[in-house]
């Protein structure tokens, strides 16, 4: 009895994914689209994702706490998917990975901070306007050191893969992309030249030719010195953000597609026999 109850308190110490294990492969990938050109409206910001309980898949650490081990390239199931989108002009794969894991629920399931593609960092600032490789920087101790940008990955989000009595994959991702959109309006100025009114002179009795009043409804009026002010809209370099907000129920060793005009996901999760 006195090894018994010792027993008893490690297994129901031991974490929940000692149960289930599924094996998860994930493939991310763009479409060859113009954010402009998709005919939707996107928001130029939005809130941050919250990454605060997120983990990076190469973070062991983080990997060890939930109980996640990397699958090898030779566990990979979707392959041919993958070349498949790679080999097809529309389209180009930005993340493919797969893990294992247990079947732990959403308050305690892994949350994973997905990056891949391109970093914009060097190009463009957080809140999409061109950086123009200007750096911010900070003074220390009299000398002002140049802080080099965060990162701006192509992709950035989180993912989280969880059982609720059904299985569910959440999606908070953000796809970011080089476009333009019409900017602040410039001043453009026109020719200055005398005043002059486009009116008709009439002759009087005299025969002298003296100037009318000019007609606010027909004269043409142009002030020297001064020259007209036309508005005129410019085109600047913009870094769109798309995010893709999706919660799906899944059934496990079916491929799930989840997409927005601008990406697509491949989910499959198979269970461990």
């Amino acid at each position: 009895m006195r090894i018994l109850i010792p027993l008893l308190l490690i297994f129901a110490s031991m974490p929940s994914w000692a149960g289930r294990q599924f094996d998860i492969e994930v493939i991310i990938f763009k479409r060859a689209l113009d954010a402009k050109n998709t005919h939707e409206t996107w928001p130029n910001e939005l809130p941050n994702i919250e990454m605060s309980r997120a983990g990076s898949l190469d973070d062991v650490s983080y990997r060890q706490s939930k109980g996640v081990s990397l699958l090898p390239r030779s566990a990979y199931r979707l392959n041919r998917q993958a070349t498949a989108l790679n080999n097809h002009a529309g389209f180009k794969v930005l993340k493919h990975v797969a893990w294992r894991q247990g079947d732990q629920g959403k308050a305690s399931a892994p949350i994973f901070h997905i990056v891949g593609g391109r970093d914009f960092s060097d190009s463009y600032q957080a809140n999409g306007q061109a950086s123009h490789g200007d750096w911010s920087s900070a003074t220390i101790d009299d000398k002002t050191y140049a802080s080099e940008p965060k990162p701006l990955y192509e992709l950035d989000g989180t993912l989280q893969i969880y059982v609720q009595h059904y299985l569910f994959a959440d999606t908070m991702l953000d796809f970011r992309e080089p476009t333009t959109r019409t900017g602040a309006f410039a001043s453009q100025a026109m020719p200055s030249t005398d005043v002059f009114f486009g009116t008709k002179q009439e002759t009087n009795l005299k025969g002298v030719n003296e100037p009318k009043a000019p007609d606010t409804q027909d004269a043409t009026t142009q002030v020297g010195n001064f020259s007209n002010i036309l508005p005129s809209a410019e085109q600047e370099s913009f870094l769109q953000t798309i995010r893709m907000d999706q919660t799906r129920r899944m059934r496990s060793g079916e491929i799930h597609y989840l997409d927005n005009p601008l990406v697509g996901m491949l989910i499959q999760v198979r269970p461990v026999k």
